[in-house]
């Protein structure tokens, strides 16, 4: 144990961490010459001061970034069950965008159901049934001012669903388009009569369509389940995502359940569960096209994103519209703005940064351009 606290100064908890699990049971001598070597090694990869980690970091995501193919991936067995990879989905990433195309999430179980017990029915209960899915025809009776809700028994009999849960969810979900109808209730059917005598043709069938949509059961969002293998458990993959219900419910492991959209991450869980999804995604999207790119740099990107805490994407309305340097902004887009609004105001440029030297023929201030000389000059 001294041994470790001897180099608690010297290389990170993490890494010390690492080593005192792998060393389990060897000799001091052998734990000492592992430290020293892992030392070494920590010195040789540190980053020199003056170092371009952007560049580096851009060069190292972007060349083997040009391989990947646009493509989606698709779970077999399940319609509209497809989640957007490789190229489109770094794009989505960096972009930051906040509607992203596929949400999706992985649900991870408590025991039993981890091994399998009743899980069917568990991810079920958790789909979101819509009324139109127990509705097997709309009938709409013009000269009545009248929709007919023709219900699916079979179905509602699956999912466990009454009439009379029906005409409630209708009464609670929309009110103000009930408020004109008077609903009747019947085992084969529900009726829904306008109170006023000349309802116009168009607002019958737009309330029809607003009616189709009434949430049922489950969990809002999720339009598709999957319960899937994985190792020796098994985790139910969703189509659609609802971060915060789903945490709230008993049998769901909350320490290790995620869902791909990094703007609820951060809604629910804060800034550094966001950062570590930025870095877990672009991850995953790199791995699985079968690419290799060091962690670090994407750990740079999500660190860029995150560093003002809030998520945001690499555009001119995200992370570059943050910088303090004028002519920064100015070099990625729509120069002549930034110039303007920076001569309004009077704002200063320190010139810190790389660009802005680049645009005034000027030393960067990296490597050997970082150190200026000072000295005293005689009078």
């Amino acid at each position: 144990m001294s041994l470790f606290t001897e180099y608690k100064n010297k290389l990170p908890l993490k890494i010390l961490d690492q080593v005192k699990e792998y060393t389990k049971g060897l000799s001091e001598a052998k734990i000492k010459k592992v430290l020293e070597a892992t030392l070494k090694e920590y010195e040789v990869v540190k980053v020199e001061p003056g170092e371009s980690v952007g560049v580096v970091s851009a060069e190292s995501i972007g060349e083997p970034g040009t391989q990947m193919t646009l493509n989606t991936f698709h779970f077999a067995g399940v319609a509209e069950m497809n989640v957007t990879m490789g190229l489109p989905r770094i794009i989505e990433i960096l972009d930051g965008r906040k509607a992203i195309k596929t949400p999706m999430m992985e649900i991870y179980l408590k025991q039993p159901y981890s091994k399998g017990k009743g899980i069917r029915d568990l991810a079920l209960s958790i789909k979101e049934t819509l009324l139109a899915e127990v509705v097997t025809e709309f009938v709409i009776n013009i000269a009545e001012s009248q929709i007919e809700l023709k219900l699916d028994t079979e179905k509602m009999s699956e999912l466990g669903i009454t009439e009379t849960e029906i005409a409630t969810a209708l009464k609670n979900t929309t009110k103000s388009v009930i408020k004109s109808y008077n609903i009747k209730t019947t085992k084969e059917s529900i009726l829904l009569k306008s109170k006023s005598k000349e309802e116009s043709i168009n607002k019958v069938y737009v309330d029809k369509e607003k009616i189709k949509k009434v949430h049922l059961n489950g969990v809002k969002g999720i339009s598709q389940v999957l319960p899937v293998r994985r190792g020796e458990e098994y985790i139910i993959i969703t189509s659609g995502s609802n971060l915060k219900e789903i945490l709230g419910l008993d049998y769901v492991d909350e320490s290790r359940t995620t869902t791909n959209d990094i703007f609820e991450i951060q809604k629910i869980l804060g800034i550094e569960a966001a950062r570590q999804s930025i870095i877990n995604e672009v991850y995953k999207v790199i791995e699985s096209q079968g690419l290799d790119v060091d962690i670090r740099h994407i750990m740079l990107v999500a660190d860029t994103m995150c560093n003002l805490g809030e998520a945001k994407g690499i555009t001119r309305y995200g992370v570059v519209s943050e910088k303090s340097s004028v002519l920064a902004r100015a070099s990625f887009e729509t120069p002549i703005r930034h110039i303007i609004g920076a001569a309004l105001i009077g704002e200063e440029d320190k010139l810190t940064s790389v660009v802005e030297n680049v645009m005034l023929n000027q030393p960067v201030p990296v490597g050997t351009g970082l150190p200026g000389l000072v000295t005293k000059v005689k009078k």
